[in-house]
């Protein structure tokens, strides 16, 4: 209300640098979405062909229903983007509730892949909770940080809440046997934290803390053992435990520095698992050699400092927080993705943002990118009218000195006025 009333007072040229600010604040964030997007359903067409045509009879299956899906997604990012951000306080409890609700009811009644319940089938949509707890618990933190204010420095009122808060959040993740997105969780909430103020030895101490944590979790389940046990040489176990690991390198080494040229990868012809989900980094690497990966990590590298600029240029704390929230999660995600293809981390089953197949991803992802659209809309909107501010003044001191020449300090010599 505050913003509105201050635009309808100001002057045309004032409101006019207003809105040229706002559209130079939004449009490489938004165009780097939109390239990411656009390269994702370039190669999920690639990648599912065989696969789609194998199990559904129709080479575009796969391809078609992520369309509807960055339909669905780029709906919200318009929507959102135009909505305050400061309006979306009041859900953010009920919103998160029902997320919880979510994810302690799809282990009992989920759909099973591959040994796991993380999916609700409701007739032809499927539905995976986890994704929408990236943003529901990303933004429940943000605005529990800045509840908190100076306390979240102090151990008792900030740090041990802040603990038991983390550790609900990835037990119920952990429960559907989901330890990727676990760690993508822990990164969005250990980053709002940090950026709402928390203590750097606060910080040490947490991490330490997660790092015997999921090193329990990895040594006490058997297959994440096994992953584990393969990660440092594929090869030795390339037709079991290290099979895709060693077809995604295969796929990287064919493609070389130019690749072997869109739609002509040879591993997604059933060689390589999941090859137009979790593992589609590894068809781009074929298909377009170390040329087109480098171009997507430029991309994911742009949106980084994109989305941390939002961030430090932010009109107040909720929107630092939140910025830093989404940020961290769409670049931690792909970071994880890409080292998880390369064989620089074990295999962790987190999708590649914007890219991989997976329709409550790529949607609830371009959802979170409008919420971050609009928080930088709000902080150039504020620093052009800080500057308007500014400006009018200086007009008004230069007409009541008779003169328009600024009063600076080097501005030593001043032109003789006629008498």
């Amino acid at each position: 209300m505050a913003i509105a009333e201050g635009v309808r007072g100001q002057s045309p040229p004032v409101r006019a640098r207003e809105r040229a600010a706002r559209a130079e604040g939004d449009r490489w964030l938004l165009l780097l979405s939109v390239l990411l997007v656009a390269t994702g359903l370039v190669f999920v067409l690639s990648a599912s062909q065989a696969l789609a045509y194998v199990q559904h009879l129709t080479p575009l299956y796969y391809f078609q229903r992520q369309l509807i899906s960055v339909g669905l997604g780029g709906a919200a990012l318009l929507i959102l983007m135009r909505i305050d951000y400061h309006r979306l306080r009041p859900l953010i409890l009920p919103g998160t509730v029902a997320v919880t609700v979510l994810l302690v009811l799809v282990p009992l009644v989920g759909v099973q892949v591959n040994g796991a319940r993380r999916w609700f089938a409701i007739g032809g949509l499927v539905i995976q909770p986890t994704e929408m707890a990236k943003l529901a618990f990303g933004l429940f933190m943000s605005a529990w940080v800045v509840k908190r204010g100076e306390r979240l420095r102090d151990l008792r009122e900030g740090f041990v809440p802040f603990v038991v808060l983390l550790g609900g959040a990835l037990g119920l993740v952990i429960l559907e046997r989901d330890l990727g997105t676990a760690l993508v969780v822990a990164a969005i909430l250990v980053a709002t934290f940090v950026a709402g103020g928390g203590r750097k030895r606060h910080l040490a101490l947490l991490l330490a803390g997660l790092v015997v944590a999921g090193w329990l979790t990895v040594v006490l389940e058997p297959y994440r053992f096994a992953r584990l046990a393969v990660f440092i040489n594929p090869f030795q176990d390339q037709l079991n435990a290290g099979f895709q690991s060693t077809q995604a390198l295969y796929a990287l080494g064919s493609g070389g520095i130019w690749g072997v040229g869109l739609g002509h990868s040879v591993q997604k012809f059933l060689w390589l698992p999941e090859a137009h989900t979790d593992f589609i980094f590894a068809i781009v690497g074929e298909e377009t050699g170390l040329v087109g990966t480098t171009l997507v990590l430029l991309g994911f590298a742009g949106f980084a400092v994109r989305g941390y600029r939002v961030a430090l240029r932010a009109p107040d704390r909720l929107g630092l927080t939140i910025a830093t929230a989404i940020t961290t999660w769409v670049t931690f995600q792909a970071l994880v993705n890409m080292a998880t293809v390369t064989d620089t981390l074990p295999i962790t089953g987190v999708p590649l943002p914007l890219i991989s197949y997976g329709g409550s991803s790529v949607a609830m992802t371009l959802a979170a990118i409008g919420v971050l659209l609009n928080v930088a809309s709000q902080g150039t909107r504020r620093n052009a009218q800080d500057h308007g501010r500014r400006t009018e003044a200086d007009e008004v001191t230069d007409r009541g000195r008779g003169d328009r020449w600024p009063r600076d300090a080097s501005s030593r010599r001043r032109p003789r006025l006629r008498r």
